[in-house]
């Protein structure tokens, strides 16, 4: 098993002392692949570092933009996804960030699990990571 650290700078730099993602290089019984672990991913503007405006789908669609690049960078999509997890802090939301996942996100849809919390950091209002398999 070789573990590669994920950068790229199409994503925002990491807030804290954590990596954007990590990659598994492992051998599956069908032959080689990998799997790639992100880090929570928020709507910020990887130029600025600052937070998308717009409001919450703004920043929804910047998260999985961010997301994506990440992904990309350690060799999967989105359509690896196998697992994503979603903070939502006002799950009066759910909706709006189930259409825009249906939009980005193709079929068929990866595991999921959606959370309602009080804070994210920099004042985020959805932050999301995943598990990809390529």
């Amino acid at each position: 098993m070789t573990v590669t650290v994920v950068s790229t700078e199409q994503a925002p730099t990491a807030v804290g002392p954590y990596s954007q993602a990590i990659r598994i290089a492992h051998m599956f019984p069908a032959g080689e692949g990998h799997i790639v672990y992100s880090s929570g991913q928020l709507g910020l503007d990887p130029a600025t570092g600052r937070m998308v405006t717009g409001g919450f789908e703004a920043e929804v669609r910047q998260a999985f933009a961010n997301l994506s690049a990440v992904a990309v960078e350690g060799g999967a999509s989105l359509a690896h996804a196998v697992k994503l997890t979603l903070y939502l802090t006002d799950l009066s939301q759910f909706a709006t960030v189930n259409a825009i996942m249906k939009e980005l996100v193709p079929e068929p849809f990866p595991a999921r699990t959606t959370i309602g919390v009080s804070a994210l950091p920099l004042g985020a209002t959805f932050e999301i990571e995943g598990v990809f398999a390529a």
